[in-house]
């Protein structure tokens, strides 16, 4: 019935090229035959199913009937008569009593299918064979989508790296190979540019499933994508012996970053910089020269908000612990350094450290510039943190 030469071959080029299983493709093909044959064949209610040999090429259908009695189905309904809830208009070609199917087998219990043979007369009409071509090629889609989810699934969280498909709307489709991923527009580093066929590094936070296929989601912007860069440059992170606490990001501009060491005579900060500034140096270059500022993470508070506010130098803080909020006291040759253009290093710090930070001059009761803080120590790759993070890139204090 079937050329098991080109059935073989068809099956390995499948399995290779789309990572779907031979069992999956021949689930399908059971399926199609069994569809195109109740739709010749069949009769109201009843079930076919198929069974395909891929070793002799042979099919064989069979009835399936579901061993009921009068507690589960209806045996007969008036036409004024409505289906009680719950149970099933009796039909002889989809149930089968259980005092008749033990006539079959003893041991039959409620629920139990009963198999029996069909004549497969293999002559099936054009509309049956369309149906069954159908069939089978959603199946294959169905079997491709699950492949897929399966092998992107496993990378969700990880730097992955596609060629630029096209762009709609500054929205960027990335061809991934099976899949293809969406970097969208307020996901991209500011100022940079990518053309059709250019290659593009990403983190991809999230494996999405549309009615359209699968799509990754990807971001350049996102906190853990420069947290990943760093883990490839700087083993100390990758083996958990220097971890992150908290990273503030604008992206393009300007980050800081917080780490900590688990091993006390490992400098968490020289891990991070590199010996002569060349691992940071890489990721400032992946990243389009966004400048970082890599700064040990501390328990005392005072201590780490002054490490936040390097490279300026602090004459004292005050911190109010009930609040969060710490009032941070520099020398006027000080105070360009410790805000920033624009309140950036401040703002920063203040979403570094989760406090809010009032800088004032010495002596002055009147704060020169104020950041509140936006708390991001856990950073996650859910929607909502997503969300939360992405939207320090845009704020003003």
């Amino acid at each position: 019935m079937f050329d098991l030469k080109v059935i073989h071959s068809v099956l390995a080029q499948l399995e290779e090229e789309r990572g779907i299983p031979q069992a999956k493709i021949i689930e399908a093909i059971e399926l199609a035959l069994a569809t195109a044959y109740k739709k010749e064949y069949g009769k109201k209610g009843q079930i076919v199913r198929a069974k395909f040999d891929l070793n002799t090429g042979t099919v064989e259908m069979y009835q399936v009937k579901i061993v009921v009695d009068e507690s589960t189905v209806v045996m007969d309904l008036a036409d004024d008569e409505d289906l009680p809830e719950g149970m099933e208009l009796y039909n002889p070609e989809h149930h089968m009593l259980l005092a008749d199917a033990k006539l079959i087998k003893k041991d039959v219990v409620l629920g139990e299918e009963m198999v029996f043979p069909l004549e497969d007369k293999a002559d099936y009409g054009r509309i049956a064979a369309q149906t069954a071509k159908q069939v089978i090629m959603q199946k294959i889609r169905e079997a491709e989508k699950v492949s897929v989810l399966g092998e992107y699934g496993k990378r969700e969280g990880e730097i992955v790296t596609g060629t630029v498909q096209r762009i709609e709307r500054g929205n960027i489709f990335v061809d991934m190979g099976r899949a293809t991923g969406l970097l969208a527009y307020e996901e991209q580093i500011p100022g940079e540019r990518y053309g059709q066929g250019e290659r593009v590094r990403a983190y991809m936070y999230r494996v999405e499933d549309s009615g359209k296929g699968v799509f990754l989601r990807l971001s350049r912007s996102h906190p853990k994508f420069l947290e990943k860069l760093f883990e490839a440059e700087a083993p100390e992170l990758a083996t958990g012996t220097v971890v992150v606490k908290s990273i503030a990001r604008e992206a393009g501009s300007r980050t800081k970053i917080a780490v900590a060491s688990t091993d006390e005579h490992i400098d968490p900060v020289g891990s991070m910089v590199g010996q002569r500034g060349v691992r940071v140096a890489t990721v400032m270059s992946e990243l389009g020269g966004e400048k970082i500022d890599v700064i040990e993470w501390s328990a005392d508070p005072k201590k780490f908000i002054e490490e936040a506010l390097s490279p300026a130098k602090i004459l004292s803080i005050d911190i109010n612990e009930t609040d969060k909020s710490a009032k941070v006291a520099v020398s006027p040759d000080q105070q360009s350094l410790a805000i920033g253009k624009g309140g950036q290093n401040v703002r920063l710090a203040a979403k570094l450290t989760g406090w809010r930070i009032d800088i004032q001059s010495d002596g002055s009761a009147e704060p020169l510039a104020t950041a509140s803080a936006t708390p991001i120590e856990t950073i996650t790759d859910s929607d909502e943190g997503f969300a939360d993070i992405s939207s320090l890139k845009t704020e003003e204090n």
